[in-house]
């Protein structure tokens, strides 16, 4: 941590709103403007970006914001990457390789490098202006979603200190309460979550889908806690997207699992359910509305905490699912064991 501070990085180990607020008054100060975001990452720390990116994507009038893969981002950078950008890279250890050189190719193109991890003195840390240690361990289930919180905080600072943001107070309110709703909501799925468990232990393929700020939460349960975690085939889709080809797989006892938000993408999450049910298929429904979340974070800003609460219960669902399978969360074929 003393060399990076001599290097003049700021490195905290628990962000306040805050500093996190802060970051983006020094940002403006030194810039004087921000006129782009781009957040990058791979896997699930690009999945936890998305939530920021759908909230500055609906609500900023000028600002542009996108997310990346980190290779591609690499790659193919965009030409707004520059002394007016912002590019916020995330990963858990800090030591993705791709992730790790996006900080750099982004800070040798002038942007303004803010990077998020749970570990000190990593790979991501090294060319980054700022350094946000998020929690994983030490708030429970709550500490699991820190990471996309605290980058939706991030996210809403910098809309409101550009262009300023009609619900900045009901966000600040949210940010308050989100931490002990997540662990209220977790305390009673866990029955559910074995039914879930055995309901499909044995499926050869498990189709997810979403909408709104919490569609990567679904490619996340996927992508990472089914395929990776557990080498379960799945395929992931947006529910509007449903009815323009995905919904020719429908037939009786096909698996599916359906995130619905509470925002205003709920219609077509309801829509999906409904032709799900019509053909008797082997469904379940993962409601943010079954949380009480509107009433706890208002309705103006529900869509952004969505995929937080959801995110949150279906851990536990994957937990019970590798119990019963005998397959632990951390079991690999190939991650971490070859060179790829």
């Amino acid at each position: 941590i003393t060399n990076k501070k001599k290097e003049g990085i700021q490195m905290e180990k628990i962000t306040s709103n805050d500093s996190l607020k802060g970051i983006v008054e020094k940002i403006l100060k030194e810039r004087k403007s921000i006129q782009s975001v781009f957040f990058v990452g791979c896997g699930a720390s690009r999945s936890d970006l998305h939530p920021a990116y759908y909230f500055l994507n609906n609500n900023a009038q000028k600002l542009r914001a996108s997310v990346h893969t980190a290779e591609e981002f690499n790659l193919a950078m965009p030409k707004a990457v520059n002394e007016h950008a912002v590019v916020i890279c995330c990963s858990l250890g800090g030591s993705t390789p791709e992730t790790a050189k996006s900080t750099k190719l982004a800070k040798e193109k002038g942007a303004y490098v803010v990077s998020f991890t749970h570990t000190e003195g990593s790979a991501i840390t090294e060319f980054a202006d700022e350094v946000i240690l998020f929690d994983w361990a030490n708030n429970g289930y709550a500490s699991k979603m820190d990471k996309m919180i605290k980058v939706l905080y991030l996210a809403t600072e910098i809309l409101q200190q550009t262009e300023g943001y009609e619900h900045y107070e009901k966000m600040l309110n949210a940010f308050e309460k989100i931490y002990p709703a997540i662990n209220n909501a977790v305390k009673t799925v866990r029955p559910e979550a074995k039914v879930f468990a055995e309901k499909y232990k044995d499926v050869d393929i498990l189709y997810v889908m979403s909408s709104g700020a919490t569609q990567e939460v679904a490619w996340s349960f996927s992508s990472c806690l089914m395929m990776e975690m557990q080498w379960i085939a799945s395929s992931t889709f947006n529910s509007g997207d449903f009815f323009h080809g995905p919904f020719e797989m429908v037939e009786e006892n096909v698996p599916y699992l359906l995130f619905m938000n509470e925002g205003p993408t709920r219609e077509m999450d309801a829509r999906a359910m409904t032709f799900l049910q019509r053909f008797n298929t082997n469904y379940t429904v993962v409601d943010s509305k079954d949380y009480g979340l509107s009433g706890i974070v208002g309705k103006e800003v529900v869509e952004y905490f969505d995929p937080v609460i959801i995110c949150s219960v279906t851990r536990i669902y994957a937990e019970e699912l590798a119990t019963i399978r005998n397959h632990p969360l951390t079991k690999r074929r190939y991650m971490w064991k070859l060179e790829y």
